[in-house]
């Protein structure tokens, strides 16, 4: 099977805009993320030997390497959010003639939504951990790429709370309440973060 990273652009997004469900909300928003992740190394593999930037180029070095790191698990995200929706499909198909089945179905559906609220849920906290490196490289970074670690800061932002709410619409199936319940307040920390970080990372930019 093709991995979804492995497409053209062009045939990705024919992909995303056909009646197939996959690719949807959650590798769309992984790949956000991902894409912000490659601004934030940009500018800061722009800012290192530059001249005037020698007291923060082992900072910027660190930063270009995590953001490598988030790149590449953001684009591996891309196939297991469309992978984990598959998973619940597939718990929903199963037979259900015998209470053994109806049992064993229940717990396969629940333990499919489970995990396909865990990824998107992944992909938001790793993309509001790209913020703060953007907020970085706009603050200290080359100034001629500000807008790149602005524009990332944004997308990242954009890519967090899209993952979240393929969080929530998975919560809303799952009968563990304990489970809801924990991941409901993950789910209001974090958006409340990323809409201040993000505030906090603009307001470095002097334009």
């Amino acid at each position: 099977m093709i991995m979804l990273a492995h497409l053209t652009i062009k045939r990705f997004f024919e992909k995303t805009a056909s009646d197939d469900p996959v690719p949807g909300g959650g590798s769309i928003a992984a790949l956000s993320a991902a894409a912000a992740s490659s601004l934030v190394e940009m500018a800061a593999n722009l800012t290192i030997g530059k001249k005037g930037y020698n007291e923060v180029e082992e900072e910027m070095k660190a930063i270009s390497k995590h953001a490598s790191l988030y790149r590449d698990k953001l684009i591996q995200d891309m196939d297991k959010d469309s992978d984990a929706y598959k998973q619940v499909i597939a718990a929903f198909r199963l037979p259900r003639r015998t209470e053994e089945e109806i049992k064993y179905r229940k717990e396969a559906i629940e333990d499919g939504l489970k995990h396909a609220a865990l990824v998107p849920l992944s992909v938001a906290k790793n993309a509001f951990k790209l913020i703060d490196l953007a907020g970085k490289t706009v603050a200290k970074g080359y100034k001629n790429a500000v807008t790149d670690g602005m524009v990332a800061a944004v997308t990242a932002r954009s890519a967090a709370l899209s993952a979240l709410y393929n969080v929530k619409i998975n919560l809303n199936s799952i009968k563990d309440r304990s489970f809801v319940y924990e991941v409901s307040k993950q789910i209001t920390h974090l958006e409340n973060e990323i809409r201040r970080k993000e505030k906090q990372v603009l307001s470095k930019a002097d334009l």
